[in-house]
């Protein structure tokens, strides 16, 4: 795709670029409060049955997935026209989901201006390593990356670890702005969790919270992860990394059920938002239907997007994600042919 293409196809997407005020109020109301009263639901559900708690909590991580929409797209600064309402809102939202506005808003634009590059990886991304580097890796290396791509660690431990550690921590490189809204984000989690606390005590508490977090954290993990690893995904080295092909090549369109996807704030239109953030997500499928090259990218199912399960390395001669034992049939390969010219 050359510049030209590149400017065309930006260009039909920004339209569909401007916030209405209307429309996000309408989706604060339709995900914030059935947000607050599933749980409360959930709460009162426990002298029933556990059973119903449980149910109760795969809604309410479903709208707290939702939630986490509203803080994302404030993060891009596309929920309101007003920069300032969007730090409001998504500071809020994130206290609501335990993420600290201003850090995972640095984080999280690097990943959009870097994503696919594999001379700038390492920030706001799934950690991926190419073939040849895993061949070259040490014992040690390739047992963390093999732990760190194990399905448990990913979808269980991992978003446990990034909310309730990782996210409570500056980078050394912050800002005073960025730290004192991380400080902030942290006393108001405190502060709200001991009153829940003392409201329903300490049990009651974690067996409502407990799977809520846990479902819409492994969810959350799994749409970022899927929507990034496929097989004929994208990834260059920075010399030949194109923002544009990096975002219609190397995001998928994830179609989703429709209830899924309005719980999902159409986060399913990867594709669309990394080619254009400022879309907010209530825009997202319009832009799509109406932007025919849009139309042809990497398409996933739920069904199909299970087998991304086996990708664990990108193979930067076949430019496809591959497995590991697929990696070690390559490297052999490559071995032989090397002795052989010897």
């Amino acid at each position: 795709m050359n510049k030209e293409n590149s400017k065309w196809l930006r260009k039909q997407v920004a339209p569909y670029e401007k916030a209405n005020t209307a429309a996000s109020i309408r989706q604060m109301l339709n995900t914030i409060v059935p947000f607050c009263l599933v749980w409360y639901l959930a709460y009162q559900s426990l002298s029933v049955s556990y059973l119903l708690t449980l149910a109760l909590a795969v809604v309410g991580a479903g709208f707290m997935t939702r939630v986490f929409i509203i803080f994302h797209d404030c993060c891009h600064y596309s929920f309101f026209k007003s920069r300032k309402a969007n730090k409001i809102v998504g500071t809020i939202t994130g206290i609501l989901t335990f993420f600290p506005y201003n850090q995972w808003q640095h984080n999280h634009s690097v990943h959009h201006a870097t994503s696919g590059n594999l001379d700038k990886r390492g920030t706001g991304d799934i950690w991926v390593m190419t073939v040849d580097e895993y061949m070259e890796a040490s014992f040690w290396q390739r047992l963390g990356y093999r732990l760190y791509r194990n399905p448990f660690v990913m979808f269980i431990l991992g978003p446990t670890y990034v909310f309730l550690i990782e996210n409570r921590f500056n980078r050394k490189e912050a800002r005073w702005n960025e730290r004192l809204n991380t400080y902030f984000t942290n006393i108001a989690i405190v502060a709200i969790v001991s009153l829940l606390i003392w409201a329903v005590g300490w049990e009651a508490f974690l067996l409502v919270e407990g799977p809520i977090f846990l479902i819409a954290g492994s969810a959350g993990v799994w749409l970022f992860y899927v929507q990034h690893t496929f097989e004929d995904s994208y990834f260059k080295e920075d010399e030949n990394w194109n923002y544009v092909k990096a975002a219609v090549e190397g995001s998928s369109f994830y179609k989703l059920p429709k209830p899924l996807q309005w719980l999902t704030g159409n986060i399913g239109f990867h594709h669309v938002h990394h080619l254009s953030p400022r879309v907010p997500n209530y825009q997202l499928e319009a832009a799509h239907n109406h932007t025919p090259p849009l139309q042809n990218v990497p398409t996933i199912t739920l069904a199909t997007s299970l087998s991304s399960l086996k990708f664990r390395l990108w193979d930067e001669q076949s430019e496809r994600f591959v497995t590991f034992r697929t990696a070690k049939e390559l490297a052999a390969r490559s071995k032989e042919k090397r002795a052989l010219q010897i």
